[in-house]
C-alpha cells in the first residue's frame, strides 16, 4: 500500500468528520471566485458608474476573505490534529518513521484541498452568473449578463488557495514532530479543571457591559462633536470587548455554579450531566464564545447599517440633488445648450423650470455656532417659494425687513431652537446689516457647496444687496420619471465638468448612491455568510472533538440506566447552551450598536432601520439553527450508539 492510497483511504474513512470543514472550504472558494470574476467582468464594469470604486472594493474584500479563510483553516486544522494524535501515535508504534507519517498527513490535506479547489472553481463558474444578476438587480441596472468563463478569476483563485492549502499541508506534516509518542496517546485524556468563581472578575464583567451599553444607548448631545464620538464610543467599544471576555470567563461560571446550589433542579433528570459538562468546558470555550459574540455583533451592525443606507438611498439622493437637474449659469450659449439637451429628452418632459439667484456675502453669527458659515449664501423668498412649489413641498416663507430663515445645513444635527431669534451680521462692505432668524427650514435646494449655509431673506433685502453684489444664477429643472434619466444626466454631467459644487443631477446621485450601497450590501452580505459558515463550523468541530473525548462517559451513563432518548435530549440542551449563548450575546451587542447607528442615520438621512435589523438578525439565527441541528445529530451518533 502506497502513501497516496493510505491517505486516500484515510480521507474516505474520516470524511464524515471532515464534511463540514470541506463544505465551508468550498463555500469560501466559491465566494472568492465570485468576487474575482465580478471584478474582471467587462459587462458589469460598463453598466455601472462606480466601476473604479467597484474594483477597489472587490480587491479589498478579497484580501479580507483570504485572511479570514486562512485563519479559519488553521483554526479548524488545530481541532483535526488533536483528534488524530492517537492515530499518529499508532502509526509510530507500527514502525513508520516520522518523515513517512508526515508525508501521509501532508498528502491527505493536500488531496482534500485540491478536490475542494476544483469543486469550488466549478461551482463558482456555474453560479457566478446568479451572483452577477443579484448584484445587477441590487444596483437597479438592466444589463444582460452572459454566461462565460473568467480565466483570470480561475488562475487567481487557484494560485491563492494553492498557497493556503500548501501552507496548511506543511502544518500537518509538522504535527508528528511537535509531540512525543506518549503525548500523542494521552492527548484525549487531558481535561480541563473546573474554574474557580471570582467575584471580582464577575463584578468587573457586569459593570463593563452595563457601562458600554449605557454609553452606546444614551441620547446624542445637542452638539455632537467628533471629540465626543471618539471618547464616548471609543471607551464603549473597549468596555464591550473586555466585558464580553469577562462575561464568558467569569459571569457564566458564576451562574453555572449558582445553578448547582438549586439542588431540586440540579439533581432532576440529566441537569447534573449538562451543568458538569459546561463547567468542565467553559474555560476552553470562553475565548471562542467571545470571538463569535463580538464578531456576530459587528457583522450584524455593519450589515444592518449598510442595508439601512441602501434602504434610505432615495431620500439621501433627494437631499443631495433636490431638482432633476441644476447647474450654475455660465453664459447664454452654455445654458441654452443644456436646456436643449433636457428638452430633447421626450421621454422625460419638463414639469418645472426656473432660475434661482444666489448672493455670496461675508457674515458672522452673533451667537455660538460650531459650524463654518462664511460665505453665507442668500436666496430671495419669492424664488425659494417658487422652488418649493416646483418640488411639491409644503413649506413656504413670508419674510419682512431683516427677517431670515436658515436652510438646515446637510449632515448636521441643528434644531430650530438653536437659530430662532438669533442674529447674523453681514460684513460685506456694501451691505452691513444684521439678519434675524425666525425659523429653520428642512430640505436643501442646490448642490452641496461647503459651507452649506443657505439663508432665505426678504425680496427687498436681497434686491438691495443685489445692487452692490452681482448674484449667481442657478438653472433648475424638474422632469418626470427622474430615476430613469441616465442618458441625459450623463451628457449634462460631462458638459458641466463633473463639478458637484456647481451642478447636480438627481439620477447621478441616486444611481451612484444605489450602486455604492449595493456594492457594500453585496460584499458584506457574502462576507457575513462566509463568517457565519466558518464560525458555525468552528463550533461544530469543537463539539465533534469533545464528543469523541467524552464518549466513554456516555457509555457509563447508558449502563446505569439513562435511555438513548434522554441522552439525546441532554445533548440538545448542551448544544443549545453552546450555540445559543454566544449568538444571544452577539445579537444583544449588535442590537445596541444598531440602535446607535439607527439614530445616527435617521438624523442624517431618515433611514428606517427596523427592516435591516430584523433581516440581519434573522439570517444569523437561521444559519446557527441549522448548525445546531447538524451538531446535535452528529454528536448523538458518536456518543449514543
Amino acid at each position: 500500500m502506497t502513501l497516496f492510497s493510505l491517505a486516500r483511504k484515510n480521507i474516505k474513512g474520516n470524511f464524515n468528520n471532515y464534511i463540514v470543514y470541506f463544505v465551508s472550504l468550498v463555500f469560501s472558494m466559491v465566494i472568492y471566485y465570485t468576487f474575482v470574476s465580478l471584478q474582471y467582468s467587462e459587462e458589469i464594469q460598463k453598466s455601472i458608474l462606480l466601476s473604479d470604486t467597484m474594483n477597489f472594493m472587490f480587491l479589498a474584500s478579497s484580501v479580507v476573505l483570504i485572511i479570514f479563510v486562512t485563519v479559519f483553516i488553521l483554526y479548524s486544522n488545530s481541532f483535526f490534529t488533536r483528534q488524530r494524535k492517537r492515530e499518529v501515535g499508532l502509526y509510530s508504534m507500527l514502525g513508520l518513521r516520522k518523515k513517512t507519517i508526515g508525508k501521509m498527513l501532508f498528502y491527505e490535506n493536500f488531496i482534500m484541498g485540491i478536490i475542494a479547489l476544483i469543486i469550488g472553481i466549478v461551482l463558482g463558474t456555474l453560479i457566478s452568473k446568479l451572483f452577477s444578476m443579484i448584484l445587477i438587480n441590487l444596483m437597479g441596472s438592466t444589463v444582460e449578463i452572459s454566461f462565460g468563463l473568467s480565466f483570470e478569476a480561475i488562475i487567481q483563485t487557484a494560485l491563492v488557495f494553492m498557497v493556503i492549502i500548501l501552507f496548511t499541508s506543511i502544518q500537518g506534516y509538522r504535527l508528528v514532530y511537535r509531540f512525543k509518542l506518549i503525548e500523542l496517546f494521552h492527548a484525549e485524556k487531558k481535561g480541563e479543571e473546573i474554574p474557580k468563581v471570582s467575584p471580582i472578575s464577575t463584578a468587573i464583567g457586569l459593570i463593563l457591559l452595563v457601562v458600554s451599553y449605557w454609553l452606546i444607548l444614551r441620547p446624542f448631545p445637542e452638539k455632537l462633536t467628533m471629540e465626543y464620538i471618539q471618547l464616548n464610543y471609543g471607551f464603549a467599544l473597549v468596555s464591550l470587548i473586555i466585558g464580553s471576555q469577562f462575561f464568558f470567563r467569569s459571569v457564566t461560571v458564576y451562574l453555572l455554579k449558582l445553578s448547582q446550589k438549586n439542588k431540586s433542579r440540579y439533581y432532576r433528570g440529566t441537569n447534573l450531566i449538562e451543568t458538569a459538562q459546561h463547567l468542565h468546558r467553559i474555560k476552553g470555550n470562553a475565548r471562542t464564545f467571545t470571538m463569535i459574540a463580538l464578531s456576530s455583533a459587528f457583522t450584524i451592525s455593519l450589515f444592518g447599517a449598510t442595508y439601512g443606507g441602501y434602504y434610505g438611498n432615495e431620500k439621501q439622493a433627494v437631499e443631495d440633488a433636490a431638482f432633476s437637474y441644476s447647474h450654475l449659469s455660465k453664459g447664454e450659449d452654455f445654458d441654452t445648450n443644456i436646456e436643449n439637451i433636457i428638452k430633447n429628452d421626450k421621454n422625460h418632459p419638463i414639469k418645472a423650470q426656473l432660475d434661482l439667484p444666489v448672493i455670496e456675502v461675508k457674515g458672522k453669527p452673533l451667537f455660538q455656532l460650531d459650524y463654518l458659515t462664511e460665505p453665507i449664501k442668500l436666496i430671495p423668498e419669492s424664488s425659494f417659494n417658487q422652488a418649493s412649489i416646483a418640488l411639491d413641498r409644503k413649506v413656504r416663507v413670508s419674510l419682512s425687513g431683516n427677517e431670515a430663515a436658515v436652510i438646515k445645513p446637510r449632515a448636521t444635527e441643528f434644531t430650530e431652537k438653536e437659530f430662532k431669534g438669533q442674529e447674523v451680521a453681514l460684513q460685506d462692505p456694501h451691505s452691513n446689516q444684521n439678519l434675524i432668524f425666525t425659523k429653520m427650514i428642512e430640505g436643501s435646494l442646490l448642490p452641496f457647496d461647503y459651507p452649506d449655509f443657505f439663508v432665505v431673506v426678504s425680496d427687498e433685502v436681497f434686491d438691495g444687496i443685489a445692487k452692490q453684489v452681482t448674484p449667481l444664477t442657478y438653472k433648475l429643472y424638474e422632469v418626470e420619471n427622474e430615476k430613469t434619466t441616465e442618458e441625459t444626466a450623463i451628457k449634462i454631467d460631462k458638459l458641466t465638468g463633473n463639478d458637484f459644487q456647481a451642478s447636480s443631477a438627481f439620477f447621478i446621485e441616486y444611481k451612484e448612491g444605489k450602486e455604492g450601497n449595493a456594492l457594500n450590501l453585496f460584499i458584506l452580505g457574502f462576507l457575513g455568510l462566509v463568517f457565519l459558515v466558518a464560525t458555525g463550523s468552528i463550533l461544530y468541530f469543537k463539539q465533534l472533538t469533545e464528543a469523541n473525548e467524552v464518549k466513554p462517559n456516555y457509555a457509563i451513563i447508558g449502563k446505569i440506566g439513562v435511555g438513548k432518548r434522554q441522552i439525546r435530549k441532554s445533548i440538545g440542551k448542551q448544544m443549545l447552551f453552546v450555540f445559543g449563548l454566544p449568538l444571544m450575546i452577539g445579537i444583544l451587542h449588535g442590537s445596541a450598536i444598531l440602535h446607535f447607528v439607527s439614530n445616527f442615520m435617521s438624523n442624517l438621512i431618515g433611514a428606517n432601520m427596523f427592516v435591516p435589523m430584523l433581516t440581519a438578525m434573522a439570517a444569523f439565527v437561521l444559519i446557527y439553527v441549522a448548525y445546531y441541528v447538524l451538531t446535535v445529530n452528529t454528536y448523538n451518533k458518536i456518543v449514543n450508539k
